[in-house]
This record gives structure tokens, sequence and C-alpha cells, in this order.
């Protein structure tokens, strides 16, 4: 007998493994990091979390100190889904659109990959596009996956995080576990 199940049906059972970024420079900065990867954990699979690294803020300088850290996750959300699960944290732990970019916020989730697709939306782009400069991602990033290759650049995360500038605005600040 033939497998009746829809393809709709095959795709929510399929696991991808996504990498998530979260930041925080307001408020209780690991607080809120935690926060929200209880409510991420919610809806997703935490498979694993980096050390917490303070950061030198990016862009916007007359603000906070960030906390930063990288989680890998399994999901059966598509991308998109993903996306707005992100966003409807962000909302829901008090970030509000204030019109400049990388200007202070209680909580950011930006997906970094999510398994080896590549895409461009209006809303989101994968990898994300400003990954390989920044060494706030590429660090905590490189602690739980150095052998990620990029699937654009072809270079594993561990040469991105080795090679990247700003190394020394990233320092570890807490051990998660």
């Amino acid at each position: 007998m033939q497998d009746e199940r829809c393809s709709c049906e095959r795709r929510v059972s399929e696991l991808a493994i996504a990498y998530l970024c979260l930041g925080s420079n307001l408020r209780k900065r690991e607080e809120n990091l935690c926060q929200a990867l209880t409510l991420l954990s919610l809806k997703v699979n935490l498979d694993e979390v980096s050390s917490i690294y303070e950061t030198k803020p990016v862009g916007y300088k007359e603000q906070p100190l960030f906390l930063n850290l990288v989680c890998r996750i399994t999901t059966n959300l598509p991308p998109e889904e993903l996306l707005h699960l992100a966003k409807d944290i962000e909302t829901k732990m008090g970030r509000v659109p204030s019109g400049q970019i990388n200007s202070p916020r209680p909580i950011d989730i930006d997906i970094l990959f999510y398994d080896n697709k590549v895409m461009e939306t209006q809303n989101l782009t994968i990898p994300h596009p400003r990954l390989k400069d920044r060494a706030f991602v590429l660090i905590p990033l490189a602690e739980i996956a150095p052998d990620l290759v990029h699937p654009k650049l072809g270079k594993s995360i561990a040469q991105l995080a080795n090679d990247v500038k700003g190394q020394k605005g990233v320092r570890k600040w807490y051990y998660m576990k």
C-alpha cells in the first residue's frame, strides 16, 4: 500500500537545523537572553547554546554593551515562520521599532543559517547577509559549530571567525550550559 500522507504532512515532520543569534543591551541583559531562549524552546528544540559574550555595539555607538549568544535549534517551522516566531518574541519582550538601524534593544533574534538553504525574500535573507563581518556572531557560532560551512562563501565558521575584524571587542562573559 502506498503512503497516503500528503506532501504537507511530510514537510511538517522533517526537521531542519538552524542557527540563531540573540543579543540584548537594555535592562537585565542576561535575563532577556534566558527569557528569549525559554520562549523559543516552546516552539523549537534548543540543541546547543554558546557561551554569552559581551560585545561592543556596531553602528549606533552611543549605547550600552551587548550580551550575545548563538544557539543551534531543530525545527519543523519553515524559514518564514521561524522569522515570524523570532519577531513575535522580540515584540513580546518589549522591542519597539526605533527607525534607526542597530539601536538599543531588549532582545534581537537573527536567523543566521537554516539547513544549507540560500534564500532572499523581501523580509528574510539566509544566510544572514552581514554574518561574515560580525565578530560578535562568528565567535560564539565558532564555539558550537566550527566546522559548519557557509553555503555561499565555502569557508568554515572557524575560518571566518579567525579572519573577522573586531575580535578584540568580543569577550566571553559567561558560559551557559
